[in-house]
């Protein structure tokens, strides 16, 4: 038990988000402390690779919602230099709603 502790405390916790075309990708040790490098791996539902960024300031990544993750979601994978890594998964439904839910609070702005 004492020795899990230690590994717990630096567990990677990766979420992302959509709100309109953009996907927002926050990524945080259990600790609250923020990962300084690594990287982040977007899939298609098939498996492939579609970019891979830097991790970002802050442990915030973003980028514009591929051409047909719509249709079939995306797997989104973090790598950092701690050693530790994470994903995310944003289905069709996660991205539907982002989208909607953007739009809907765009118009009433």
């Amino acid at each position: 038990m004492v020795a899990a502790l230690p590994a717990a405390a630096h567990d990677l916790r990766v979420f992302a988000s959509v709100a309109g075309d953009t996907v927002t990708v926050e990524s945080t040790f259990s600790s609250g402390r923020v990962p300084t490098e690594g990287e982040v791996r977007v899939l298609d539902a098939g498996n492939v690779l579609l970019m891979t960024l830097d991790i970002g300031a802050e442990g915030m990544t973003r980028f514009d919602l591929p051409d047909g993750a719509a249709d079939s979601g995306l797997m989104i994978e973090v790598d950092v230099s701690e050693g530790h890594s994470d994903y995310w998964m944003l289905t069709p439904d996660d991205i539907a709603y982002g989208q909607t839910h953007s739009q809907t609070k765009d118009e009433t702005n």
